[in-house]
């Protein structure tokens, strides 16, 4: 009993400069824009060094033997699984099947621009042998040979151009697989409702134009949210500006399409500044 002051004291030394250096951390990771599972992680690391320079200063316990070993050895082995098993939980959970979708998803129509590509290179080809048979047949004909069967070159019908699907169902599609919720909030077909580094885009279709919002996502620094002044003009935050080098023209025009359906008045999405040129 004689050591049991010392002891609570310790606990509240290391307790309380822990707590403080994991308020630090996470202080600083909060500033430097960290998500906030990180800011959370660099706290619990801090509190678990506290705890281990504690339990390096307690009292040893009394050596147990028997039952009693045995059931102190799974108390302390289920809460120990038990604290895993939750720390575990809220990390952020990845399916790799549903990565594999989305970069199928992502990569579907690359690949058929390449073989359309390829058939088009073809067919081009095809046309020009064509012409040149056509040709020397023609001057075979003013040269007075006779006897030369005509070449005929079949060319294929360049294969239509076809944009199945609702297209705002595409836009939808497009505003999940560019991740466009890792920074802003909408309330139809939201992947998370953690808080955002972007605004809330609810009613984004009531306050921009199509071409507005087309220019918006190519050219970010084209227009700033009211409130976000910070992001617009610090390089780290703010919207990148890599969309108009990743997604084909149609799928820029689904992304429109969808957020122009976007009109709930009630949405806390901010007004739209002018940059001055």
């Amino acid at each position: 009993m004689s050591q049991q002051p010392s002891l609570l004291k310790n606990v509240a030394i290391k307790g309380t400069s822990g707590l403080v250096i994991g308020l630090l951390l996470g202080g600083s990771a909060a500033l430097l824009g960290f998500p906030f599972i990180f800011q959370a992680m660099f706290f619990c690391y801090a509190m678990l060094g506290a705890a281990v320079f504690t339990l390096l200063d307690a009292p040893s316990l009394k050596p147990i033997s028997g039952i009693k070993a045995v059931a102190a050895l799974v108390a302390f082995y289920m809460i120990l699984s038990g604290v895993y098993i939750v720390g575990a939980s809220l990390w952020p959970q990845y399916d790799p099947n549903d990565e594999k979708e989305k970069i199928d998803k992502l990569l579907f129509r690359r690949k058929a621009m390449t073989e359309e590509g390829k058939a088009e290179e073809l067919i081009a080809r095809a046309k020009a042998l064509s012409e040149k048979a056509e040709a020397l047949m023609s001057r075979l004909e003013a040269a007075g040979v006779k006897g030369v069967e005509a070449v005929s070159v079949s060319v294929p019908a360049s294969k239509p151009k076809v944009s199945g699907g609702d297209l705002e169902k595409m836009g939808l599609e497009q505003w999940n697989l560019q991740e466009c919720y890792n920074c802003h909030v909408i309330s139809i077909g939201q992947v998370s409702d953690k808080k955002k580094r972007g605004p809330n885009l609810d009613n984004v279709g009531a306050m921009l134009t199509a071409e507005q919002i087309r220019k918006k996502i190519l050219y970010p620094r084209s227009l700033m949210a009211d409130g976000y002044e910070k992001q617009f003009n610090q390089k780290k935050g703010r919207m990148p500006d890599k969309y108009r080098d990743l997604m084909f023209d149609e799928e820029v025009d689904a992304l429109v399409a969808f957020l122009t359906t976007l009109k709930d008045p009630s949405a806390d999405t901010p007004k739209v500044i002018p940059v001055k040129e």
